[in-house]
């Protein structure tokens, strides 16, 4: 049975409560810019941001598997290898805003953990191929900020 990757965006302190992340674990998470402004139209923060998700993995907290930034908001497919993805999360978004220099984010983030491996490479397809359903290009390698462990 095909499984959809659709979300709806929620907000703030639903999303924490009882929220477990597990060491290892793929993620598919998205969280969304303040009032959905539209922050990575610019390149330059689209850039920033794509670098920054980059260095969340070189600095050993975490497997990236994919991730796409959006022009108001971000999907990312990764998984923690120590922390919990709340920890991890938050780290990545303040350091984008600090970086950019100020607030970016409405607070929290959607989250779903990949459960079977089988449905891992399904949920990346859906993180690259959101520029195209969206409609800001025909094709996904048209669009500039996104990357997948298996280029």
């Amino acid at each position: 049975m095909a499984h959809s990757f659709a979300m709806t965006i929620f907000q703030g302190h639903r999303l924490r409560k009882g929220r477990f992340s597990e060491t290892g674990r793929p993620y598919l998470v998205t969280f969304v810019t303040k009032n959905r402004e539209r922050h990575f139209a610019d390149h330059s923060l689209a850039r920033l941001t794509c670098q920054r998700l980059h260095e969340a993995e070189q600095q050993s907290c975490l497997k990236n598997w994919c991730y796409v930034v959006m022009p108001d908001h971000v999907h990312w497919l990764f998984s923690p290898l120590e922390g919990d993805i709340s920890r991890i999360v938050k780290m990545v978004k303040g350091s984008i805003s600090h970086k950019a220099g100020g607030p970016l984010w409405q607070k929290g983030f959607h989250d779903r953990a990949i459960r079977n491996e089988s449905d891992l490479l399904p949920a990346a397809r859906y993180v690259i191929a959101n520029p195209v359903r969206a409609g800001l290009v025909s094709s996904v390698c048209d669009y500039p900020y996104w990357n997948a462990k298996w280029l």
